[in-house]
């Protein structure tokens, strides 16, 4: 087959090497008219590594990952160690050892795997037109391209997700989750935390975080509970970090100073969509972003995506009765799991960000001198149920 797919994203080129893998003409066009990732870095779990691992991709994934041994919270206003503890449980009990990625040392890669040449930047999708034999695809330009497949990775404002809403019904809409997150890379320091440790400084339903990338660096985060829209100049650089987090530890302040906002300092607002369970329609499908847009509380977004791109790989390898019939198989692979993963994350999210004060309030306690034993339990629960892990 040709396939099309819309989005250079994470989501976008698995999937095209998933295709490319299976024999298929592939495609890619995204409407940014350069290589530029959103945000500074991403948690890849077990599933996730274990999707590209399958792609062909272990070896330079795990050079790409941080050493992420450790776990540990302290409170945000004095620094005391809540606790700390292994992760290697996590590794035991899924069979994979989790790594932390600047998303722009992912991103390259994938995209040079995928093949640079069948990557059209600068190509805005405007229109799709499914006749039943192939779909037509109209960008911004006025030209076209068809294809016997059509995958919509074209993120949380996806047009895509428009088209294969059922007939009568209304688009799902993004909800807005609460809270702000800054984030960024800088070098490792360890005033902050050890180098191989996720370190977490927690209070008043704020976080500031640390995980160790490959290249001596930390992707760091600030979360910040605040009404949607608040006005922000780039200008304004670290101003409003230091404003919300006056007076926390010292770890927290070492933090902020270390950041160049000229280098490295993203903000965006933390949205999600309601799950919902119509991802295809005749040629087409939805993927990544576009059909379970989630909070970053669990951190699962990329490794959902790409679950998605080995559903559709496996979807697309083993069933032959039509492009359609194949495209509803994914469907029912995917929206189950990958909704209950944007309930999961919001949950997490509610917990965390003292929307339910008593709620916040009695996680902070459980976390003063735990073994790490529920944490992992959690992690773990978010991983086992992926599909990457039905041979395991």
């Amino acid at each position: 087959m040709k396939v099309i797919i819309i989005g250079a994203g994470i989501g976008g080129t698995s999937a095209g090497i998933a295709l490319k893998r299976l024999g298929h003409e592939v495609v890619i066009y995204d409407q940014m008219k350069e290589n530029k990732p959103v945000g500074a870095a991403l948690s890849l779990w077990s599933n996730g590594v274990k999707v590209l691992n399958w792609l062909g991709l272990a070896d330079e994934v795990a050079a790409l990952g941080g050493d992420m041994a450790y776990m540990s919270y302290a409170d945000g206003h004095t620094g005391e160690e809540l606790c700390r503890f292994s992760l290697s449980p996590v590794t035991e009990q899924t069979g994979q050892k989790p790594y932390p990625v600047a998303r722009a040392d992912l991103q390259a890669l994938l995209m040079e795997r995928f093949g640079l040449d069948d990557v059209k930047l600068g190509m805005r999708m405007e229109g799709i037109d499914d006749d039943g034999e192939t779909v037509t695809v109209t960008f911004a330009d006025g030209s076209t391209d068809t294809c016997d497949m059509l995958i919509g990775a074209d993120g949380a404002r996806s047009i895509t997700r428009e088209y294969v809403t059922p007939d009568g019904e209304t688009a799902p809409e993004r909800e807005y989750s609460g809270y702000t997150n800054f984030n960024g890379l800088i070098p490792v320091n360890e005033a902050i935390g050890p180098a191989d440790q996720w370190t977490s400084y927690v209070a008043e339903g704020k976080r500031a975080c640390v995980m160790p990338v490959a290249g001596d660096r930390f992707y760091f985060w600030f979360d910040v509970p605040q009404e949607s829209g608040i006005p922000y100049d780039r200008a304004e650089g670290v101003a409003p970090l230091k404003q919300a987090f006056d007076g926390w530890a010292p770890g927290t302040q070492a933090l902020i100073d270390a950041i160049d906002p000229d280098v490295s300092l993203n903000r965006v607002e933390i949205w999600d969509i309601t799950p919902f369970t119509s991802w295809a329609k005749g040629r087409v499908a939805i993927l990544g972003d576009a059909a379970h847009n989630t909070a970053p509380d669990i951190g699962q977004g990329a490794c959902s995506a790409l679950e998605d791109s080995f559903a559709l790989g496996i979807a697309v390898a083993t069933n032959t009765v039509s492009v359609e019939d194949t495209l509803k198989r994914y469907e029912k692979i995917r929206a189950e799991r990958a909704g209950e993963l944007v309930l999961r994350a919001r949950r997490r999210g509610e917990e965390t960000h003292m929307y339910d004060a008593e709620a916040t309030t009695s996680w902070y306690s459980s976390l003063k001198g735990s073994d790490g034993t529920g944490i992992i339990k959690g992690i773990v629960s978010n991983i086992v149920d992926s599909p990457i892990n039905l041979g395991a």
